[in-house]
């Protein structure tokens, strides 16, 4: 059996950082983990191919070559899988898709022959035995959470890594919060499953075995949601193997801000390598806050927490969404104010958006409110249902912020203020990388020369240079986040 693993397209969005991207020479941030992930579980007899779309072409001969298509997808994807699904029908090619957008959005894909829903580990072999018997249904799905313990290692094989600017691993699925306009918990349950230490050291290894050095990406929903395994068996495994192979990885990760509340975890990642952590911290509204049930931001002091974890030498990113019932028209210049003062220097700031299958969802049908499905890009400026605020001033708002946060001057002032007084504490042992050095150049000619920041540029960069030396390459890294970010928001 020859088996093509399609991998969509992703728009140009923030998480994209395609406008970032081009300085070194990649083609998309991260590989497709669970494409990778469910090519492991296949027959070890069927041929694999595998293109991913953010990163190559799909040619004629490819489609010809396949027996089928596999298709997983995010949300934001759904526009890259539409011409996917009319270019494999043209070619008389049947397609076996999988993922949240169609685990979410089943009825939407009609055209789709095989919908193999919700995680792999349960429906994928009840599909492949069907498939080999010849009595396959057209959809598979489960209410069972599966025991990530078994999950195989991804087929790293299958990607040319220097495609990439960062690898990716799961160490766990699912969040112990519940948050309403979040659809994590329906998708992977509220207790996190995790993999075994063996399990983690394996996948470090084999990126390690095939020749990566770099960045790596715990995309867990919460790093965080088993905090005693985490502390007492993970991250000791995880240091031990790092000082064993002189710190080849810079990790990243997703988690809450109750991680603030523990001084020996945050000491425990930064020793192991974690460099940067993702916080959903949404609004600086308490009223807003309680409305979404995002209980691990109430009755705290966010800022105070954000400097803390900052403190401990971890650079924090962060997640902000206006658009909430509670929102009033004085919160824009409120998350103006917390965004510069937290020093975040990558804060996504999104319009509020329902996803199908959660609690705000739900209540918004109830309340007669839903529009249409969400696109899964929350930067585009469009919401899936009506605000209580008025739209108008709810987008003009926003805009306000976005164009505030990320113009030259206040952007280039927020990077400046952090490195001032950022110690990272992570060790990683150097590499030369001539890609790097491209965008070095790069930046120069196309941020201090061409572009409208240039004087912020080159503040930025003597600054950097011969007060924080150390931190110069971030200060030109985020130099050219702030590229990308400002093309997105057209600020």
């Amino acid at each position: 059996m020859n088996i093509l693993l399609l991998y969509p397209e992703y728009p140009n969005t923030f998480w994209s950082f395609k406008h970032a991207l081009k300085f070194i020479r990649k083609g998309a941030s991260y590989p497709p983990l669970g494409l990778l992930t469910v090519a492991a579980m296949l027959p070890k007899d069927w041929n694999l191919k595998l293109i991913d779309l953010n990163t190559n072409k799909l040619k004629k001969k490819s489609l010809e070559w396949a027996d089928y298509c596999f298709i997983s997808a995010m949300s934001i994807q759904e526009q890259s899988v539409r011409a996917l699904s009319t270019m494999c029908a043209g070619a008389g090619k049947k397609i076996i898709a999988g993922g949240p957008l169609f685990s979410s959005n089943p009825n939407q894909f009609a055209d789709i022959d095989y919908l193999v829903l919700d995680e792999a580990e349960e429906t994928l072999p009840r599909f492949l035995s069907d498939l080999e018997a010849g009595v396959a249904k057209r959809v598979y799905r489960s209410k069972d959470w599966p025991d990530i313990s078994k999950t195989p290692l991804p087929r790293w094989d299958l990607i040319d890594m220097d495609d990439y600017a960062c690898m990716n691993i799961q160490y766990s699925r699912g969040c112990p919060f519940n948050c309403e306009f979040c659809d994590i918990v329906s998708l992977y349950g509220r207790i996190p499953r995790t993999k075994t230490k063996q399990q983690v050291l394996s996948e470090l290894s084999a990126l390690y075995e095939r020749g990566w050095r770099g960045g790596v990406f715990f995309v867990d929903d919460n790093f965080i949601g088993n905090k005693k395994k985490l502390k007492g068996e993970i991250l000791p495994a995880i240091t031990s193997w790092m000082e064993d192979h002189n710190y080849p990885f810079s990790f990243t990760t997703e988690a809450s801000v109750n991680m603030a509340d523990d001084d020996e975890l945050l000491e425990a990642m930064v020793k192991a390598g974690f460099a940067t952590v993702f916080l959903g911290i949404e609004s600086p509204n308490e009223e807003s806050l309680v409305e979404c049930n995002k209980t691990q931001n109430v009755n705290r002091d966010l800022l105070v927490c954000i400097k803390k974890i900052q403190a401990k030498g971890l650079m924090v990113h962060g997640g902000f969404i206006v658009g909430f019932d509670n929102d009033h028209p004085g919160v824009f210049e409120g998350l103006i104010r917390f965004i510069e003062d937290s020093g975040i220097i990558v804060a996504m700031v999104g319009l509020l958006n329902a996803p199908r299958g959660t609690k705000l969802y739900k209540r918004l049908d109830k309340e007669k409110r839903l529009l249409k499905n969400m696109t899964g890009d929350n930067t585009d400026f469009s919401m899936n249902f009506i605000p209580k605020m008025d739209y108008n001033l709810l987008v003009d708002g926003y805009q306000k912020v976005v164009a505030s946060i990320y113009s030259p001057a206040a952007y280039y002032q927020r990077v400046k203020e952090f490195l001032e007084g950022f110690n990272p504490r992570t060790r990683r042992a150097f590499k030369f990388d001539w890609g790097y050095v491209v965008a070095f150049f790069k930046s120069i000619f196309l941020l201090g020369t061409l572009g409208k920041e240039r004087t912020h540029y080159w503040k930025l960069f003597f600054w950097s240079l011969f007060r924080r030396p150390r931190l110069f390459p971030m200060a030109i890294t985020y130099a050219i986040y702030g590229f990308h970010f400002r093309k997105i928001f057209k600020a």
